[in-house]
């Protein structure tokens, strides 16, 4: 039995080192490899990152209002007059044929011209017969021209019209989705700083457990040897062993939470978690700290002149503003300078009224203006009025936007310089329980102290060492999500933006 026991245990040493010496394949990453990887990868900002194009095929697809129009057109016409009567003689039936043919071009200038520029030309054929002489008659025309036609209005939708505003609309919805874009990157980076503390403290978090498990089974090993000399309670032991026990449990949630944090954090970094499954990150970075001054003026600055979401709700503002300008302009009457010039020609074939036209010898011209006034005006009176309210609306949105804005952001600082005065303290409770612990278990090892009071003091110390790094961890975070109140992410972090 000695042998196969020895066998064992020689087995279970072998497994052990194996798999120290073989362990599951690690990735060292420091905190801007992350940041890089997030930036390419994630599927959030990938999606994003769409918005800015569409809106920028949208701003070019509203200049497609100016774009001319060429049109072709030609016509065949026929007309069977019958017979009829002529100066009380016989009946004459008459004929008619013509074929007509158009091309041009058509279209809007960007200040709201309307133009066309069309050339016309068109034969007719006419056959009737005479019964008194017995014949028929025929008679062949052609006409041709070149024609230029400007409309200018000069009240309603001069200064803006239809097409204009929208591309307005759409140069401020590429700039708003811009900001969307940066919105989300500013997001994501602050969940891949605080993912990679939490990882950073899940691992130190197993490391502390570990050395509570090795005190608790060194303090559980030394009590038995008591026990078996004669200087110590068996129940003592069982306090050892129950101990241990508990130190087992909490490294088990430790490797637990280490594990859901690897998994938290592979999925901010790529777009293919099957790929990822297998590698641990390590993280190459570590939670030194120093402190850093902060002033709540100053946040406040940053945050009304950087935050993504503040300058989205000026963007929705001056797009109000856009509308206002189209609102009040279509509130004028129509008054539209017209003006027409013509080249024409006639002839019987289209040579003789292609001559004409090229030689310019029978021009034509006319101008004039129209004036239509609406009767009511209903319908852009209360456009414009909605219009208004909307911009009310809109400014006191973004009033309580700065306002939460400053809420959140005076909170952020607060959350920070408590985090800072945590580090602090814990580190202190930390010493101060290791010294404890220290001086106890000299105190144990004269047989002047108890089990219950160093087991006590070694879950005081494992609680320390836990609250140290947690606090650490939380300054470090605390930092980060108070640069994203302040808009100022990507630039603490020399990160740029590629919108394309």
């Amino acid at each position: 039995m000695k042998k196969i026991g020895a066998c064992l245990m020689l087995a279970a040493t072998l497994t052990a080192a194996f798999a120290q010496t073989n362990p599951p394949p690690g990735r060292a990453m420091s905190l801007q490899d992350c940041f890089a990887a997030a930036l390419t990868n994630n599927l959030d900002v990938r999606i994003e990152r769409y918005n800015p194009l569409i809106s920028e095929y949208n701003l070019s697809a509203s200049y497609g209002g100016y774009d001319p129009q060429f049109t072709l057109g030609g016509t065949h016409g026929s007309s069977d007059f019958g017979a009829y009567p002529q100066n009380g003689g016989p009946l004459s039936p008459t004929i008619d044929y013509n074929n007509s043919f158009d091309s041009g071009l058509i279209g809007t200038l960007p200040w709201g011209t309307d133009y066309s520029l069309l050339g016309k030309t068109g034969q007719d054929h006419n056959r009737s017969y005479n019964e008194i002489l017995g014949a028929n008659f025929f008679t062949d025309s052609s006409s041709s021209s070149v024609e230029v036609d400007l409309t200018q209005p000069l009240l309603k939708n001069f200064w803006i019209d239809s097409t204009r505003l929208q591309i307005l609309v759409n140069k401020n919805r590429l700039k708003y989705s811009e900001q969307g874009l940066r919105n989300q990157l500013i997001q994501t980076v602050t969940a891949v700083e605080d993912a990679y503390y939490e990882l950073i403290f899940a691992i130190e978090n197993v490391k502390v457990q570990e050395v509570a498990l090795n005190l608790a089974e060194t303090q559980l090993n030394q009590d038995r040897q008591r026990v078996q000399v004669g200087s110590l309670a068996p129940l003592d032991v069982q306090q050892d062993e129950a101990q241990a026990a508990q130190s087992r449990a909490n490294l088990i949630t430790a490797q637990k939470t280490l594990s859901v944090d690897q998994n938290t954090l592979k999925n901010l970094l790529t777009d293919n978690y099957a790929q990822w499954h297998d590698q641990d990150i390590q993280p190459s970075d570590n939670l030194d700290i120093t402190r850093q001054l902060l002033d709540v003026q100053d946040s406040w600055s940053k945050g009304m002149s950087s935050r993504p979401d503040l300058l989205q709700a000026r963007l929705d503002l001056e797009q109000q503003g856009f509308q206002l300008k189209y609102y009040r302009n279509q509130l004028y009457p129509e008054l539209d300078l017209k003006g027409t010039y013509r080249l024409g020609g006639a002839g019987y074939r289209y040579n003789q009224s292609f001559g004409q036209v090229n030689d310019g010898s029978r021009p034509y011209y006319s101008y004039g203006g129209r004036l239509t006034i609406p009767l009511s005006n209903a319908k852009a009176r209360n456009n414009l009025k909605a219009g208004k309210a909307t911009e009310k609306q809109l400014l006191l949105s973004l009033k309580r936007l700065e306002q939460q804005a400053m809420v959140d952001i005076d909170n952020a600082v607060k959350t920070a310089q408590s985090a800072w005065e945590s580090v602090e303290a814990t580190k202190q409770a930390r010493i101060y329980a290791q010294a404890a612990l220290e001086a106890e278990q000299k105190k144990y090892a004269v047989g002047k102290s108890t089990t219950f009071t160093v087991l006590q003091l070694q879950n005081n110390l494992t609680s320390a060492r836990s609250q140290e790094i947690r606090a650490q961890a939380d300054y470090k975070k605390s930092l980060a999500d108070l640069a994203q109140q302040e808009g100022s992410t990507l630039q603490r972090r020399n990160l740029t933006i590629d919108y394309k």
